[in-house]
């Protein structure tokens, strides 16, 4: 079977977390920003705090109204920023279009920015060095390595290049000696460069963009997509049943990267929060 696994590895690294957590004085937390109302933004702010409890993180969820102005959420992160029982703040994006996202996040002190987007973090990765990592491109790296994937000297193509996903993951990729092209809506005959890709991953937020013929056989094909079509499912960038026929390794949707993008959520606050691993 060529389907890579993420929801039983996400739930290995979870139980992991849980018991470097119960052999600890220290009580990690997360705390959690919404503002608005929006029903996406709501679930995975659920989902999150779900996690937390399940593995003994303190979720911490501070909501606010879709009218709070810019100060009133900087004053809120500042407040976070002080609190030494806080270890990770995440923002659940995207703000009401008032407020300037990249500014609050900047705010965010560097140690508990448990998302990795900060200047810092990202300038960080930017020059190879360590970093508190975006937690979709970590996950991604985490699936590559648990299926033995070869990354040195491959061809890799990322589609999509979004500060969250697409710039970090060919970061990622270029680090580990790949040899990286980076995709995105302006690109020119795109399924020449896809068809070359010894590792493809596509984040664009488009269902079913690539198709099997933009696929080279025996590639590892990653679908970062997660797109809510008409009748109501859940589709990647990926036309999954076609590809998968073709691919040597390939994420589903769901049950890829998705639940190793909050494995890794959890992992960057217990590693903010300074609890050692177990030997």
């Amino acid at each position: 079977m060529n389907v890579i696994d993420g929801k039983t590895i996400a739930e290995s690294i979870r139980n992991g977390l849980k018991k470097r957590i119960n052999a600890s004085s220290v009580k990690p937390c997360l705390a959690v920003v919404l503002v608005g109302e929006d029903p996406a933004s709501k679930i995975y702010v659920r989902l999150k705090k779900k996690a937390c409890e399940e593995i003994g993180i303190i979720s911490l969820e501070h909501r606010m109204p879709e009218e709070t102005t810019q100060d009133e959420l900087l004053r809120l992160v500042d407040k976070l920023n002080s609190d030494k029982d806080v270890h990770g703040i995440l923002i659940q994006l995207p703000l009401p279009s008032h407020i300037d996202a990249n500014k609050v996040i900047e705010n965010i002190v560097t140690e508990k920015d448990v998302d990795g987007f900060t200047s810092f973090n990202a300038g960080k990765l930017m020059q190879g060095k360590d970093s508190m990592e975006p937690c979709t491109p970590k996950g991604i790296m985490r699936l590559l390595d648990k299926y033995e994937v070869d990354i040195m000297g491959k061809n890799a193509v990322v589609i999509g290049r979004s500060n969250i996903v697409g710039k970090p993951i060919a970061m990622m990729l270029l680090r580990r000696h790949a040899t990286v092209t980076l995709c995105h809506s302006k690109t020119k005959n795109l399924g020449d460069i896809t068809k070359k890709a010894d590792i493809l991953v596509a984040a664009v937020g488009k269902p079913g963009m690539i198709t099997e013929e933009m696929v080279k056989p025996g590639a590892v094909v990653v679908d970062v997509g997660t797109n809510r079509i008409s009748d109501g499912k859940l589709v990647g960038d990926v036309d999954f049943e076609g590809v998968k026929e073709i691919a040597g390794l390939i994420t589903p949707v769901p049950g890829g990267v998705g639940p190793m993008t909050i494995a890794m959520l959890l992992e960057n606050t217990v590693d903010a929060a300074k609890i050692p691993e177990l030997r």
